[in-house]
């Protein structure tokens, strides 16, 4: 029997820290937690899907709460029924004891521990459309104060007419323009086709 965690935050720029400690607290070594840097929309997730590969029938999976497994209800149905039948593994949700397959295998523990896991994938998976659904309108308010989105619009510099007479008659290349606006190779070559 191995024991194993998963941890995952939605950005690059987020920290796992925070779940990898409670992990460790739990008894998973580092070496045996699997971390993603991605949204838990779904479970295409390159170490989620390695850890799949690791688990054996016997092991424990750690998570430190059921959103950190995934955030789409049905997908996390499937997930935890892949786990727990398929691959024969148990899984202990920390936040939530009652999520702890290794205990009350009985028929009410398992009716209590289906129930919760219903309960909080619907959650989970409605926080996110929630969350979707306050950016979407945080966006359009934005858009509506005249809030530009994206990279700000280059402007052309003074000399790009002539830079582009002398790349037409093939006295620079590409390269050798953009070096002289102080553009990108394709912002020269947007400009030149428009």
């Amino acid at each position: 029997m191995k024991t194993h965690g998963y941890a995952r935050v939605s950005t690059k720029e987020q920290h796992s820290d925070r779940q990898v400690h409670a992990l460790i607290s739990a008894g998973v070594t580092q070496g045996n937690i699997f971390i993603d840097k991605l949204s838990g929309k779904d479970f295409e997730r390159v170490q989620y899907k390695l850890l799949l590969q690791k688990l054996k029938a016997g092991d424990r999976l750690y998570v430190k709460s059921i959103d950190r497994l995934g955030r789409d209800y049905k997908e996390i149905l499937e997930q935890w029924k892949v786990i727990t039948k398929e691959l024969q593994a148990d899984i202990i949700v920390l936040d939530m004891p009652l999520l702890d397959t290794t205990n009350n295998r009985d028929l009410l523990g398992t009716f209590i521990s289906d129930v919760m896991l219903q309960i909080l994938s619907f959650v989970a998976q409605n926080e996110r459309e929630m969350m979707l659904l306050r950016q979407a309108e945080g966006i359009t308010q934005a858009r509506n104060r005249g809030v530009k989105f994206g990279r700000p619009k280059i402007t052309k510099p003074l000399n790009f007419a002539e830079v582009k007479r002398e790349y037409q008659e093939k006295k620079i290349n590409s390269r050798t323009a953009s070096e002289r606006l102080n553009v990108s190779q394709n912002t020269f070559l947007h400009w030149v086709k428009e």
